[in-house]
């Protein structure tokens, strides 16, 4: 026990049993659950359930979120696991880092630049380390994409085009939920979009410049129902009959893991999860362009639409050498409605490369399995297990974290303001 890595995790809602779940079934050897941490202890209770029940661990310490510095006190982790609201990321990272503790967080590292800041300066003053998870990197077809890059198969990149589609079971259940509330989740351009911000950072080895963007609530929300003919709203779908006939609607009482989760924790704090997404009070957008320079003079065009056939990623990049386009078809879902394994899987990838004078081809890569093209098993080893060197230095500091969100916080100012926003004056690193 002494060698082992002791974790306490704060936030037990959908992203959490990815975290306490790997640890308590892969990785006894190196690691020990101490402890939960959350506003609500229903939930907290049901995480021990799934501990026993599920993954044949033992039920571990709970402290309601007042009592945090009690439980590090008590408990004495190396490492807080930070898996609660993002609004609520930086107030947990922070303290902990001040108590001694290292940090995971959760993607995005925050939602705002002011806490972006306080983030920064907590590491630079406690001296502490802080690592965001972006599962993405270590999808397979994600890293083959860093490696022709590395090679200069298309020398020097120029341009990046690249849209993300969110279908109408993944890209919906954003507005079922907090996210929905932009002050949560700093909208979709950094809640969700800070995956595909970081995968450039990461692809190009360079960090964003100048943004500008637009975007809107185009689709979601209940006056664009109305525009498109709807007559019949409800406020949530528990209890409704509206809600029985709605493709949208979401039954908690139809899934035994998100009522316990959910549905029966909500006499605690009032969270309902199943909200209408034609209902009132959306403040996150569903339809964005971005527009990004970046510090090596690459320019990116980048859209994210909630709301579409199919769930994936079209990107292309366009080099002095020729030119590289990767097309990923996801697997669909709801967080926290089914297998862990099918969120953001994949169900067809094609990289093809277009050199300027020469036959296209296909490049072969390893297929991943898992969740997230197979990058969470991946980054749950370089988490918690006993990694190898990694060639393509996938592991992602806070840095890498501010970076990722900041072209998303920068999004969001543009959005408002109608200007290009330069990143650098917007924290200091």
């Amino acid at each position: 026990m002494a060698n082992k890595k002791k974790y306490a995790q704060v936030g037990t809602g959908g992203r959490a049993e990815f975290y306490y779940g790997a640890l308590a079934r892969d990785f006894g050897k190196t690691s020990e659950l101490v402890a939960f941490c959350d506003i609500n202890q229903t939930r907290m209770d049901y995480a021990n359930t799934l501990l026993v029940e599920k993954y044949n661990y033992h039920a571990i310490p709970t402290y309601k979120s007042e009592r945090f510095d009690e439980m590090i006190e008590k408990e004495r982790p190396d490492v807080v696991i930070v898996t609660s609201v993002d609004r609520t990321h930086h107030k947990y990272i922070i303290r902990a880092m001040e108590l001694g503790c290292d940090v995971i967080s959760e993607k995005p590292l925050t939602v705002d630049e002011v806490k972006c800041q306080e983030i920064l300066d907590a590491v630079q003053r406690t001296g502490q380390k802080l690592r965001v998870t972006f599962n993405y990197r270590y999808a397979p077809h994600n890293t083959k994409i860093r490696e022709l890059i590395m090679k200069d198969t298309i020398g020097q990149i120029n341009s990046v085009h690249f849209e993300w589609l969110l279908n109408t079971q993944h890209g919906a259940d954003y507005f079922r939920r907090w996210h929905r509330d932009k002050r949560n989740s700093g909208g979709l351009l950094v809640h969700k979009s800070t995956h595909h911000f970081d995968l450039v950072n990461f692809w190009l080895g360079t960090q964003p410049r100048t943004v500008f963007a637009m975007g809107d609530l185009m689709f979601y929300g209940r006056e664009n129902a109305e525009k498109r003919g709807v007559t019949t709203f409800y406020q949530r779908a528990h209890g409704s009959e509206y809600a029985k006939t709605d493709p949208f609607a979401l039954h908690l009482e139809d899934h035994l893991h998100l009522k316990s989760m959910y549905l029966d924790a909500e006499h605690e704090d009032g969270y309902q999860r199943d909200l209408s997404v034609f209902g009132d009070g959306i403040s996150a957008e569903d339809t964005m362009g971005v527009l990004v320079r970046y510090k090596n003079n690459a320019i990116m065009t980048y859209s994210l639409n909630a709301y579409l056939p199919w769930e994936g990623f079209n990107v292309v990049f366009n080099g002095c050498k020729g030119r590289l386009e990767m097309k990923v078809v996801e697997q669909s879902y709801v967080n926290s409605g089914g297998d862990k394994a099918l969120e953001g899987a994949v169900k067809g990838v094609t990289i093809t490369v277009y050199p300027q004078f020469g036959a296209p081809y296909l490049v072969p890569f390893d297929e991943g399995k898992g969740g997230h093209g197979g990058g969470d098993p991946i980054l749950l080893n370089d988490l918690f297990g006993e990694p190898d060197e990694d060639l393509f230095h996938r592991a992602a500091s806070h840095i890498d974290g501010a970076m990722s969100i900041l072209t998303g916080i920068s999004g969001n100012i543009s959005m408002k303001t109608g200007l290009p926003v330069q990143v650098d004056q917007l924290v200091k690193i």
